[in-house]
């Protein structure tokens, strides 16, 4: 199984990279295959069935309002978020979906978008999408959003292939033992390694431009967030903070990139807090590796560009490919979905990868990077995912905060040390998976436990 770092990072929308970025492709994939089969323009109903988590905190993740919008031959890396509501708005007020963007097919939301109490086989974010005809039933599949907006269908759960990409990598490794002794035998960095491997599907210069564009992506997310104010959509009445404290912030002044002071930590917090608070609006990012996690990785490395003057551009590239190189692990060998293992594998996998990619541009060693993701990690083990509302608000929003700073953290007793530690980052990473198969489904994005009901109770 080979996964590129652009399979982890995807400019997308929020609030969620399995409830909102996924559901999106696999209806643009289901209309594809109805084009494919020449059945487009015989479609006159469609019928939505949400299953698992994906019917459980849809309505809060806006997972209805992405499979409307794929079918109507949207991608999540292309829309304008600011044309969802207006688009649903019409919908509801005439009844017709434009399929592929033109056919009009009479859509009654009450009737055919369907949240269903009960479970499919093989992950908990699970959809069917049927389309019918005149004379019946056209054409129908099941699709699985397995975590950072990676979609399977059907055919390819059964067949065990939660990724299907089985391209040939120079250095292809399935453990951090593996990627160690690699870098060991061929004298390279982490970050040297994994673009060697990225070069398996593109060149250098794309790698390179493609990242950039994941960065300015990023900036623009938390520039989003800086400037916007007010109550954050879903009910319950949280109010955006980032605009705010970025003004209280600019009256103090610049710390080092290496210093710990208490200014410090709030840069970190204003960026991670500007960026999902952009997710929980619904608004443009990247998943990192997923949405609910998505401002981990940006807070650190633009605390890192800010506010050391020696940054380039360089470092960004650095950055990314090192955190990548600890998200496939993750994804590999436990999971980076919170309905699947709880936020450990969400927040969790983000600090790890964060505290990777910042110990990579700080000169770290493959072993130190390696600590560095095992103490990231290690200290999220067992984080349920338990969202108010099943909003990615609260405890979502503060949450990426506190793991931005805890991934810095990592990263410098790290680079104290010198790569030696007791608990190795595989051993993190199967625990995580076990601990996510022991947890009660209550706690993992169905909004049934945890903090979700205690707000209630309060």
């Amino acid at each position: 199984m080979a996964i590129s770092v652009f399979d982890l990072f995807k400019i997308g929308i929020g609030p969620s990279s399995s409830h909102t970025v996924g559901p999106m492709r696999a209806a643009v994939l289901f209309v594809g295959a109805l084009r494919e089969r020449q059945l487009l323009e015989r479609v006159t109903r469609l019928e939505v069935n949400l299953y698992g988590s994906l019917s459980a905190t849809g309505i809060g993740h806006g997972t209805d309002r992405a499979v409307i919008m794929g079918l109507m031959g949207e991608w999540p890396d292309r829309i304008d978020p600011k044309q969802i509501a207006p688009r649903i708005a019409e919908l509801l007020a005439s009844g017709t979906l434009p399929l592929d963007g033109r056919l009009p097919v009479p859509f009654d939301w009450q009737r055919d978008m369907r949240l269903l109490d009960e479970n499919l086989p093989y992950h908990p974010n699970a959809m069917t999408l049927v389309a019918f005809g005149e004379s019946g039933e056209l054409h129908r599949d099941t699709y699985y959003s397995v975590g950072g907006g990676f979609v399977v269908d059907a055919e390819q759960a059964a067949a065990g292939q939660l990724d299907q990409d089985h391209t040939r990598l120079p250095y292809d490794f399935s453990s951090a033992e593996e990627l160690l002794q690699l870098c060991k035998r061929h004298g390279l960095r982490v970050s040297e390694l994994m673009l060697a491997n990225e070069k398996a599907w593109r060149s250098e210069a794309d790698i390179r431009a493609g990242l950039l564009r994941l960065w300015d992506a990023m900036r623009e997310c938390v520039d989003n967030g800086l400037s916007q104010e007010g109550i954050l959509p879903g009910g319950l009445n949280v109010r955006r903070r980032a605009a705010r404290l970025h003004r209280s912030l600019q009256e103090l002044g610049k710390p080092n990139v290496i210093g710990s002071t208490m200014s410090a930590m709030e840069w970190v917090n204003l960026f991670a807090l500007a960026v999902n608070e952009e997710n929980a609006a619904g608004g443009r990012m990247v998943t990192a590796p997923t949405n609910g996690a998505a401002g981990i990785i940006p807070a650190v490395l633009h605390y890192y560009m800010k506010f050391n003057p020696e940054a380039s551009d360089g470092d960004v590239v650095d950055y990314l490919l090192g955190a990548a190189a600890v998200g496939i692990l993750c994804k590999k060998n436990a999971s980076i979905s919170g309905a699947e293992v709880g936020c450990q594998g969400e927040v969790g996998s983000a600090c790890a990868m964060a505290a990777a990619g910042l110990a990579e541009v700080l000169g770290a060693t493959p072993e130190q990077l390696e600590n560095a993701a095992e103490i990231g990690l290690e200290h999220n083990l067992g984080l349920t995912c338990d969202p108010v509302g099943g909003l990615v608000q609260v405890p979502c929003i503060e949450r990426n905060a506190i793991a931005a700073v805890k991934a810095i953290n990592a990263a410098q007793m790290a680079l104290r040390g010198d790569g030696e530690h007791f608990i190795s980052l595989d051993q993190v990473i199967r625990t995580m998976r076990d601990t996510g198969a022991d947890m009660h489904d209550k706690y993992k994005e169905t909004s049934r436990g945890g903090l979700a009901v205690s707000a209630i109770e309060c």
